[in-house]
């Protein structure tokens, strides 16, 4: 009974393995996550967050570095 869930579990963990083999991003994949739509943030966000961590730091720059400011929200 022991040999055999060994076998199962060992079955179990090579098909879970082997799934893991093709999820990179391809060559031809590449151009279509360059694109400016597929960016996790734009100009308008990027620019009202600089805005809020300069308020903050009381400095320019404030999000590049830790320290500084009040540290309140």
């Amino acid at each position: 009974m022991l040999s055999m869930m060994k076998t199962v579990f060992a079955v179990i963990s090579l098909v879970l393995l082997g799934g893991c083999a093709g999820l990179g991003v391809q060559p031809w994949e590449r151009d279509l996550l360059a694109k400016e739509e597929m960016a996790l943030t734009n100009a308008i966000d990027s620019s009202l967050d600089d805005h809020i961590y300069f308020s903050k730091e009381a400095s320019s720059g404030g999000k590049s570095f830790g320290g500084g400011g009040c540290g309140c929200n």
